[in-house]
């Protein structure tokens, strides 16, 4: 009897920016391999990984890495998944949104949905030169700077949930590697 198996994209967040949350991709995969994924492949050094699991839930999925994650590194590693065809959908929202922008595209994948009203407070944070969109568990954020930008992942969190944030070149390539 095989049991089934999901295939999940995992982006972590707030690793490898300093001295003391390094996580390097192979230790990545092996907590991944420890926690029970397989066929886990990673993507340069900012905490993207994919990999097969029984585990169907996200969120117990989430729980089930950041609980890994903590193990192998001693400190909190928050992480989103996305199936696959979400991170399809979200690629091909993005190239919707950017189209004709000249500037720079970000993405903040969000472990959970945004209400109205926390929508419309994010988007109103926007800074000027810059465009918000909220579309599922992604906030694509158009902006011509993104180290002046009042959209950061700590704003995005007071308003909608945990996210981390990839450039468009890193969500597009993964898109088309792995959904």
């Amino acid at each position: 009897m095989t049991t089934e198996r999901h295939t999940w994209i995992a982006f972590l967040r707030a690793i490898n920016l300093g001295a003391t949350r390094k996580f390097p991709k192979q230790a990545i995969a092996a907590a991944v391999v420890r926690a029970g994924g397989t066929n886990v492949e990673t993507y340069i050094n900012t905490g993207n990984v994919r990999f097969d699991h029984p585990v169907g839930d996200r969120a117990e999925m989430e729980s089930i890495l950041e609980e890994a994650f903590a193990a192998d590194r001693f400190f909190e590693v928050p992480t989103i998944c996305v199936t696959p065809a979400e991170l399809k959908v979200i690629a091909n929202d993005a190239a919707a949104v950017g189209a004709g922008h000249e500037g720079r595209q970000f993405v903040f994948l969000c472990k959970d949905h945004s209400d109205p009203s926390s929508r419309e407070a994010l988007v109103a944070r926007a800074g000027e030169g810059e465009r918000v969109y909220v579309i599922g568990r992604a906030v694509h954020l158009l902006t011509e700077n993104f180290q002046q930008t009042k959209i950061t992942n700590a704003v995005v969190e007071r308003h909608i949930a945990t996210s981390t944030n990839r450039n468009l070149n890193v969500i597009r390539t993964l898109a088309d590697k792995w959904a």
